[in-house]
């Protein structure tokens, strides 16, 4: 399997490329984590504090992040994710028993759909749901949100990569 070619460099730098290059280059460092992983790896939930983190779950846990900030609260579609009262974890477990090259495409599927809303609108639009604080925010903010989410959570898959199989990368 060839490397994806990754980069944080917007086309030009304005301020919507710029936002789009990050989250696009957060989402492509995440795949790249999982390139190469078995199915063991991809289930596997080796930190004893966090029984459901696994590379699988976490993977799935950002597409449904990014379905509930953008489809949901941005622009006021039905919350389809997995999570309930009852199992408010469940994209963690679904992730983490659904094959990994379904989570994947499951989260490209979400990121054409979240990328067309995008050049849709514009970056100051204002969120259909409000925060817990009552204020609505702006699509920027949202974006950024995701590049925040996306970011952190790659650190996890860095850890959880290694601890099953070794590799480590940027």
């Amino acid at each position: 399997m060839v490397a994806m070619t990754r980069t944080d460099l917007p086309e030009t730098w304005d301020e919507r490329a710029t936002l789009l290059a990050m989250l696009r280059y957060t989402r492509d460092t995440a795949a790249e984590k999982c390139r190469g992983l078995d199915a063991a790896g991809a289930s596997a939930a080796p930190l004893p504090g966090s029984p459901l983190m696994s590379i699988g779950g976490v993977v799935n846990h950002l597409r449904w992040v990014e379905h509930s900030w953008v489809d949901n609260r941005f622009a006021g579609g039905p919350d389809l994710a997995p999570w309930t009262d009852e199992s408010p974890d469940q994209e963690f477990v679904d992730g983490a028993t659904t094959p990994l090259e379904e989570v994947l495409a499951g989260w490209a599927e979400q990121a054409r759909r979240t990328d067309a809303l995008v050049a849709a609108h514009d970056l100051g639009d204002l969120s259909v749901e409000p925060l817990r604080t009552g204020e609505r925010p702006t699509l920027r903010w949202v974006l950024l949100h995701l590049v925040e989410e996306n970011a952190r959570h790659n650190g996890h898959l860095d850890l959880l990569r290694e601890l099953h199989d070794g590799v480590t990368g940027d």
